[in-house]
């Protein structure tokens, strides 16, 4: 993986960039869809490529690990041509599931057991086994075992989750330079900094990780409980410490404010459910604000959706059919409103990339945020 830095905003820590893998370039800063099981939920990657305009997305170890397994990704060629994606893909380390599914795993310097949230059946992720698995899966971008401990964690439990990532880090980051992939194109490893809302912590996680000198970096364990401002506090910590010459990845945020918020700080790369989920539950997040397409006063509106939206369902449908869609429980519904939410956010990273080409994105990003958070 290569990066290379275009453009920094002269009143913010933004940046705009190119990240070039073996299955295409990126530009950033940029939102990536999650497709947790190697699809993106009611999104065919055809409209991906075309209508969200995707430039890369994610998979999740844990998941794909437990069901279709890597025997089945390895006889297909991976994930690539599994799902036909043929642009870049990310794999998260499964770290995260070993905290949101708490109550089915236990953690030890030996990686994490758990049962498995499908059959109770019991597994270990080792940082060794994990880096062999995203081989398997054969993503362009892997991460490596962490854990990722709760945003209200006490100081001392903080510290003792932090040394066991930096154990397994080391462990993971040796054996990813050990071992090579099996489907004849580069993966790149990224450590995670993690820390909880605890800056010596988070500065200890950040030095550590700035010190292996991998390819590009991670900021994990926020948006986890903790409060946005002391999200947005840790970010500009770690930022100040990871090299600028290579790209930051923030996981699992966030809301329309918390991209640009992040952005602005020096961030390159996000990933957030929340589009899709939302959008699922209909939420429409829109360049004037957010919908929410239950509401009664959409009933017999026949504008479009967003009439200069991004994808094509933006213009095709009626805010009032869209209503009815979802009152009425069609599938429908949930896939144009994950089309029309992964659009926006597409375009909404685009537009940020493109003012800070510009050199006037602060002034943008202070009037956006305002703008498309509004409730409508």
């Amino acid at each position: 993986m290569d990066f290379k830095l275009e453009a920094q905003d002269k009143n913010s820590n933004a940046r705009a960039g190119v990240i070039t893998t073996d299955h295409g370039t990126i530009q950033t800063p940029i939102f990536m869809p999650v497709g947790t099981v190697g699809s993106v939920k009611g999104v065919h990657v055809t409209e991906l490529e075309e209508q969200v305009k995707a430039q890369i997305i994610l998979g999740n170890t844990y998941h794909l690990y437990l069901r279709p397994g890597t025997a089945i990704l390895e006889k297909a060629g991976g994930l690539h041509k599994f799902n036909s994606w043929n642009r870049p893909i990310l794999t998260d380390s499964g770290g995260f599931q070993v905290f949101s599914l708490s109550a089915n795993r236990r953690l030890c310097p030996e990686g994490a057991y758990f049962r498995s949230h499908i059959d109770g059946s019991k597994h270990l992720f080792t940082p060794e086994g994990v880096v062999d698995i995203q081989r398997s899966i054969g993503a362009d971008i892997m991460m490596a075992l962490d854990e990722c401990p709760p945003g209200d964690s006490d100081y001392s439990y903080a510290k003792k989750s932090l040394a066991l990532t930096h154990n397994w880090l080391r462990r993971g980051w040796e054996h990813f330079n050990q071992t090579e992939g099996k489907y004849g194109y580069r993966q790149t490893f990224f450590p995670i900094v993690q820390g909880c809302v605890y800056p010596d912590l988070r500065t200890e996680s950040a030095k550590f990780v700035r010190d292996l000198g991998a390819e590009g970096n991670a900021i994990g364990g926020l948006a986890v409980g903790e409060p946005t401002e002391k999200m947005y506090e840790m970010i500009e910590l770690v930022n100040d410490i990871l090299p600028t010459d290579k790209p930051r990845y923030l996981m699992g945020v966030g809301t329309p404010a918390n991209i640009l918020e992040a952005i602005s700080r020096g961030v390159d790369m996000m990933d957030c459910v929340m589009p899709t989920r939302n959008g699922r539950n209909g939420m429409l997040f829109t360049k004037n604000g957010i919908m929410n397409m239950r509401n009664r006063k959409w009933a017999d509106d026949f504008e479009p959706i967003e009439a200069d939206g991004a994808a094509a369902v933006d213009r095709i449908y009626s805010r009032a059919y869209l209503r009815h869609l979802f009152a009425a429980q069609e599938l429908l519904a949930m896939q144009i409103a994950s089309i029309h939410n992964l659009a926006f956010y597409l375009w909404l990273v685009g537009e940020a990339r493109r003012h800070i080409l510009l050199g006037d994105f602060s002034a943008w990003k202070e009037e956006t945020v305002v703008r498309v958070m509004q409730r409508l």
